[in-house]
């Protein structure tokens, strides 16, 4: 098939049920989900009855859907394997995410009549290893996030006969796709196994250790600053001294930010790449529906007008979504300094989410809240379709769906008690419109509060962004937005930033996530382990089941 007769599909994440509903219903072409047990995410939300009934939901909305089999297997994983191979002919996904050579030979072997793809954990990154899977028998292979625009064009010549994906959009790890075992060292949380606890992107400060074990915090500050600076040396290059950035809100050495090929995504629709994907299976509804919105309507409008297509309007609706700031990251092949942010770690954007409609009743939309809301907020409700616009609506009180008579100036998240939003708030706007545009699944977001800090820091990601670009902007440009955000970060906020995590046995949850190294290997959890073996495919404890041992005398 040549380039230009493939159509790329909008490839979303699904970690729960209601976000596999949310991406099927804002223009995902083909979801991905798997369960916590056997997938490199622990935290989704899925059951193997909430896999079962997503796969009908999105086949009768025409969208495939992908199960994620794709963690490197332990001799504890193989036994479930098998039962897994059951649960694959079940539930007839459109494809299976392997990611360990032995688990795509068992697939191969026992259910040959499943397409299998390749995971970008197995980090291909040339043509000679796309050719080599898809002589073993793959479908589809993800390239790794390393591949460069380039690298890939060359792949997409010389493998024409296999489908290729690539990501497009969200977070990227500071190794090798995720081959890292930072997290379990830091925090006995296994990162390939899906259970990464994301190190990278903790606060490190330098502290000096006396001869008699003491320990003293450096202090830096506007008085001692300019008489030193840290720098590392590495054996084989003697003399080359290479500084390390740290002030009194400490180093943020490893934190990369977030990957958006928008600005390029034209490129990778005339190339016909034939799965675009975003990343962000823990990520919120929102997320979801904002991206997928996003990207659905870029794609869209460049098969209908190529010539005249442009970035900018759906760069400006991404940056309402929570990000590290956005890098174009090794599509040039040079992965800049701009590419990461040293100065703040946090997942910010310009809305948040308020609350997704969870029914529709003829006197308006009842509506579950998802952050604080306060009368004076400015809603607004985001269509599925995305061509539809959107509608703002400013409430002055809210109503609890149950409890109408009753009015609140304010309303605090949680699915306990929804709100109910009445077509007669609506001015303009027909109520068989409304129902027609907004049905359950919708998406409602307001506002955010930002600090000056994080303000501040939406300003320098958009310089760095244009400099990585090639767009005209001067270097000195970013250095005083980084200087203007490094005032505004004080003290006082840092210490109220969230702590690392903890470490030992104390830190486990105790239910049984995959890759926890404290759960399958701490003598407490011995018991817990053996109830777990027990559970069905999908399962997990539904509470720690930690047994206290007392120590030997």
């Amino acid at each position: 098939m040549t380039a230009n007769a493939r159509r790329s599909e909008l490839l979303m994440p699904a970690g729960s049920l209601e976000r596999l509903k949310v991406a099927v219903l804002y223009g995902a072409d083909a979801v991905y989900m798997g369960t916590p047990d056997m997938s490199l995410r622990t935290k989704s939300q899925l059951s193997l009855d909430d896999v079962k009934e997503g796969i009908r939901f999105a086949h009768e909305h025409g969208v495939r859907v992908y199960l994620t089999l794709n963690l490197f297997t332990h001799n504890k994983d193989v036994p479930k394997v098998a039962d897994y191979v059951t649960t694959l002919r079940e539930v007839q996904p459109d494809g299976v995410i392997v990611a360990d050579p032995g688990v795509f030979h068992y697939l191969r072997k026992h259910a040959p009549e499943l397409k299998l793809h390749v995971s970008t954990q197995a980090n291909v990154c040339s043509w000679l290893t796309v050719d080599a899977w898809k002589e073993q028998g793959a479908e589809l292979v993800v390239l790794a996030r390393e591949v460069t625009f380039s690298e890939l064009t060359e792949i997409r010549e010389k493998c024409p006969d296999v489908r290729l994906e690539t990501f497009v959009h969200g977070a990227m790890c500071m190794t090798y796709s995720g081959r890292c075992l930072l997290s379990n060292f830091m925090a006995e949380r296994g990162a390939n196994q899906g259970n990464c606890a994301n190190s990278c992107r903790w606060q490190y400060k330098v502290h000096l250790r006396l001869r008699d074990g003491t320990i003293k915090e450096l202090e830096i500050n506007e008085h001692n600053e300019g008489l030193f600076e840290f720098v590392l040396e590495e054996g084989a290059r003697p003399g080359e001294l290479m500084p390390i950035e740290e002030d009194s809100r400490g180093s943020y050495i490893l934190n990369s930010k977030d990957m958006c090929l928008m600005p390029k995504l034209d490129d990778y629709l005339k190339l016909g790449i034939d799965s675009l994907k975003v990343e962000g299976r823990n990520k919120s509804p929102y997320y979801v529906a904002t991206v997928a919105r996003t990207y659905r309507r870029a794609i869209d409008d460049y098969y209908a007008d190529p010539e005249n297509w442009s970035p900018e309007p759906y760069m400006r609706e991404l940056e309402t979504v929570g990000s590290r700031g956005f890098t174009i990251a090794f599509h040039e092949g040079r992965l800049q300094n701009y590419a990461h942010n040293y100065e703040n770690t946090k997942t910010f954007g310009t809305w948040e989410f308020a609350g997704i409609i969870q029914e529709v009743r003829e006197d308006g939309f009842v509506v579950s809240v998802k952050n604080k809301l306060e009368a004076g907020d400015v809603l607004e409700l985001i269509p599925p379709k995305a061509m539809d616009e959107t509608v703002f609506l400013r409430l002055y009180e809210f109503r609890h769906a149950d409890a109408p008579d009753v009015a609140l100036e304010t309303v605090n998240a949680g699915p306990q008690r929804p709100i109910l939003v009445p077509f007669t708030a609506f001015d303009r706007e027909k109520v068989e419109d409304l129902i027609a545009k907004f049905p359950p699944f919708t998406i409602i977001r307001k506002e955010a509060p930002l600090t000056e800090e994080e303000w501040q820091r939406l300003r320098v990601d958009k310089v760095a962004q244009k400099i990585e670009l090639g767009q005209t902007v001067y270097e000195g440009a970013y250095r005083n937005g980084v200087k203007k955000l490094q005032e505004a970060i004080s003290e006082d906020v840092m210490e109220k930033r969230s702590k690392t995590s903890r470490k030992g046995a104390e830190g486990c949850c105790g239910r049984g996530c995959n890759g926890c190294l404290m759960f399958w290997n701490d003598p407490e959890y011995a018991k817990a382990r053996e109830l777990l073996a027990k559970k069905k495919h999908g399962e997990m404890l539904e509470r720690d089941m930690r047994e206290k041992i007392e120590a030997a005398e």
